[in-house]
């Protein structure tokens, strides 16, 4: 159903409510998503970003309730990743005299993906386009989150529409971030910036810095995904500030994969510690979480230990990947350890000590190894590896 915004403003987008994974299987969106596409309807008709390729059927119905697709003038391209770009073809075989307006990156990506010589109009920040009696005002985002991203800010009606960024893949039956649970709208936004945009922190703040620098009225933020914020609409700029600092918290995660429980049983002991030396922890068994949401716990988190057997001289295949991720992410501010059992070798703590450091991460003393299965005197040693980490963590905040 076509959502008006504000007059002659629309979100004509897409509820997915049957996706279970994002980016092929990189991120679970246990709440579904949304693909939203919005048209301004003026002497000139614009249409900002499209959808999915698999909803373009649906899209273009919707787009028809309000306008003949061969009447767009102007089609804003602010991202040219599928999900918002996918409808595109199609929109331009039906208004093939359509300007397609992309940044300065868009021209390397847009082509790139589609290989058409589409009518394009590079546009950079502070350029504009009057589409009538409002004006559309541009502003570069490169890295938030890929390269040719871009914001477009409708100024007579102060709504930012800002593609990846403020978004939440969550699908609703309404449209505004006042007629959803807060809560879990909350939780979609954090898992959201957690998991696509901790890497691009410094240029987060840098961009929300200049977007209040300009001092513009913001009446509307409209993301590409989720819920659009009409209530209070800065507030999530001002989380993502929050976010982009990467604050560290007096929690702890523990991340483990065990074969015969020994790994496991440490893991218990180093939570009582932590417990004892006043962190509150949580603690995940890798082959049986969700990643996603891991890592989104160990955004909020201050420390994070990381424990696993060892195997064919080092750590178990479930636990590589989450130590790429903690890599890749660029999370700052933690407090890390290691842990681990083994048999006749013991190369797993050695080698994840090495990749926390490579992290960047304040790595507590040398890590804990157990032979075979730990005894009395093992655990007791786990229990004063968690109350040191509390110690260093509880210190770090003070």
């Amino acid at each position: 159903m076509v959502v008006e915004l504000a007059k002659n403003v629309y979100w004509v987008g897409v509820v997915d409510w049957a996706l279970d994974h994002f980016h092929g299987h990189e991120l679970s969106t246990h709440r579904g998503s949304t693909y939203n596409s919005y048209l301004i309807k003026d002497e000139k008709t614009v249409l900002i970003d499209t959808v999915w390729d698999p909803f373009t059927d649906e899209f273009v119905e919707r787009l028809k309730e309000l306008v003949d697709p061969a009447d767009i003038d102007i089609v804003v391209a602010n991202h040219s990743e599928v999900d918002h770009s996918g409808a595109l073809p199609e929109i331009m075989r039906l208004a093939p005299n359509a300007t397609v307006a992309v940044s300065p990156k868009g021209m390397d990506s847009f082509p790139g993906h589609y290989h058409k010589d589409w009518n394009f109009k590079v546009v950079k920040t502070g350029d504009s386009i009057n589409i009538g009696s409002r004006n559309l005002v541009f502003i570069e985002a490169p890295m938030l989150h890929w390269p040719d991203s871009m914001f477009t800010y409708l100024k007579e009606d102060a709504i930012l529409f800002p593609n990846d960024a403020f978004g939440q893949h969550f699908a609703t039956t309404y449209r505004f971030n006042d007629q959803v649970d807060q809560k879990e709208l909350y939780e979609e936004a954090l898992k959201y910036y957690a998991n696509i945009l901790t890497p691009y922190s410094p240029m987060v703040s840098k961009k929300i810095d200049e977007i209040i620098a300009m001092g513009v009225p913001v009446n509307m933020i409209a993301p590409s995904h989720g819920v659009i914020w009409r209530d209070n609409p800065m507030q999530i700029v001002e989380l993502y500030k929050e976010w982009a600092s990467q604050k560290p918290s007096k929690k702890a995660v523990i991340l483990y994969d065990t074969m015969w429980n020994a790994t496991r049983k440490m893991a218990d002991a180093i939570n009582g510690g932590l417990g004892e030396g006043g962190v509150s922890s949580r603690v995940f068994h890798i082959p049986t979480s969700d990643r996603n949401d891991v890592i989104t716990e160990i955004f909020k988190a201050g420390a994070v230990v990381v424990g696993s057997s060892t195997i064919n001289n080092g750590v178990l295949p479930t636990i590589a990947p989450i130590l790429e991720d903690l890599k890749g992410l660029k999370f700052r501010n933690k407090v890390t350890g290691a842990f681990g059992s083994y048999g006749w070798s013991g190369e797993s703590v050695p080698k994840i000590k090495k990749h926390l450091e490579s992290c960047g991460f304040d790595v507590v003393g040398e890590g804990v190894s157990v032979k075979w299965q730990p005894a009395a005197e093992d655990l007791d040693t786990c229990r004063a590896f968690g109350r040191q980490i509390a110690d260093e963590l509880s210190n770090r905040l003070s």
